[in-house]
């Protein structure tokens, strides 16, 4: 018998988001654990891809120059909240057939609801807009390309989206590996040539006291902590999970989880090696020679060359954070399309949805690009991720709520060590974000 759970629910539940891949891949009956384990995997990375977006890099290129190895504790915490909270979002959608956006339709009063749903349509054009600006920097570093041009040229990836969705889900999961893989053999090159310090980097992974005790340190590990887990991340988990043919039933839900969960989690930690490595790349070049002021993007890559002896070391830099701006920009695409659908119950072509997402990121950066050059792609790219984090706890919270709801779950429902550590993790997060707001504003 199917297991639906729609009790604790304000409303029933509607169609997916996605409808066009809604329960789109089989899974197999038969077979080994690794076959279907396969059949599952493709979200996780789709998700990892935020974890890795040019918003990530100058907080981890300025951590890297100015304390060397030892914020790597830092990452390393940041991933294992974020293996948590996705972990948590697979589930919600796997149990419920809800989306996190659906979800709070569902349970929030319809004004409550309508303010979520504006927060994150903010949110995810603040991710889209650090997109646009990362990609046209590297389209500037490797090509010449003037930054306003470059910012226009990355609306054509609309384009891109559209041909893939059309073809079929498993498209967009492989173009999104190939794109990571292609960051991950950039900065294994990178690495091997910045020659690191192998104990410096076992040490760097272990939590120092001076983080704490040091306020310039503190500031950035903040930085790092509060702009690792982005908000629009658990929508789309939350319902390209869905895309698979698991069966509605307990036990089908159960292994559905237990396959989603290892594919996040392997996923993050693929994340967790890409931020590792920019800071492991800054710290054995910038702070090794005593540049420990390098926290722009452009700096780091005209700088890498004079020091690792060849241009090789720029253009695999440069490459990398082509193939990280244009990753963000897939699955934005996709997590713009679940809000929109999700708390509004309206659909729109894939196409339209897509425009209206881009303009509101391009929009800004042309105007400020024309008027301040790159000095005011920077600033806004600082305010980009200000904007995450201030609309990251009203993702997390009804997140954290939801899965720890028994009416709601059933039998699914976080356990107390599960939820009590959930709401750690939230409080931790929230607490972390508004101080960097503090610090922002007024500090």
């Amino acid at each position: 018998m199917p297991l639906v759970v729609e009790e604790g629910w304000r409303k029933k539940r509607t169609q997916p988001t996605l409808p066009e891949v809604y329960r789109s891949l089989r899974i197999p009956k038969t077979g080994s654990w690794m076959k279907k384990f396969l059949a599952f995997a493709g979200p996780g990375y789709l998700v990892a891809v935020g974890y890795m977006d040019p918003g990530n890099w100058a907080t981890d290129i300025a951590g890297g120059s100015q304390f060397g190895y030892t914020l790597l504790s830092v990452i390393l915490l940041s991933n294992l909240m974020a293996i948590l909270l996705q972990a948590l979002a697979g589930k919600l959608g796997i149990v419920t057939g809800r989306d996190l956006a659906q979800a709070c339709r569902d349970h929030y009063s319809k004004p409550v609801a309508m303010i979520l749903w504006v927060l994150c349509e903010l949110a995810i054009a603040a991710c889209d807009l650090a997109e646009v600006i990362g990609s046209a920097i590297a389209l500037k570093l490797l090509f010449g390309i003037p930054l306003i041009y470059g910012v226009i040229i990355t609306a054509l990836d609309v384009l891109v989206v559209l041909l893939l969705q059309n073809k079929g889900f498993r498209y967009i999961e492989t173009l999104v590996i190939v794109l990571i893989l292609t960051i991950g053999a950039c900065f294994v090159t990178e690495i091997f040539l910045s020659k690191p310090d192998v104990g410096g980097i076992l040490k760097g992974f272990v939590p120092s006291p001076e983080i704490i005790n040091n306020p310039s340190m503190l500031y950035i590990a903040i930085g790092i902590l509060g702009a690792t887990v982005m908000p629009h991340n658990l929508y789309l988990h939350s319902s390209i999970v869905q895309t698979r043919q698991y069966e509605q039933t307990s036990s089908g839900k159960r292994q559905a989880i237990k396959y989603a969960t290892w594919d996040s989690t392997i996923a993050l930690f693929f994340a967790l090696f890409i931020n590792a490595s920019i800071l492991i790349v800054s710290a054995a070049t910038f702070h090794k020679a005593g540049m420990k002021d390098v926290a722009e993007i452009e700096d780091a890559y005209h700088l890498l060359a004079p020091l690792l002896g060849t241009t090789l070391g720029s253009i695999l830099f440069g490459v990398a954070l082509l193939a990280s701006g244009q990753n963000s920009t897939l699955t934005g695409t996709l997590a713009g399309q679940i809000v929109m659908e999700g708390f509004l119950n309206i659909r729109l072509p894939a196409w339209l949805r897509r425009l209206i997402t881009r303009l509101i990121a391009i929009v800004p950066a042309v105007v400020v690009t024309a008027l301040y050059g790159e000095s005011g792609t920077a600033q806004l790219l600082i305010l980009s991720q200000v904007i995450l984090s201030l609309q990251l706890s009203f993702a997390v919270v009804p997140l954290v709520q939801f899965t720890s709801d028994k009416k709601k779950m059933g039998e699914f429902a976080n356990p107390l060590w599960l939820k009590v550590l959930a709401w750690m993790v939230a409080m931790v997060i929230i607490s972390l974000n508004a101080y960097l707001l503090f610090q922002t504003f007024f500090g």
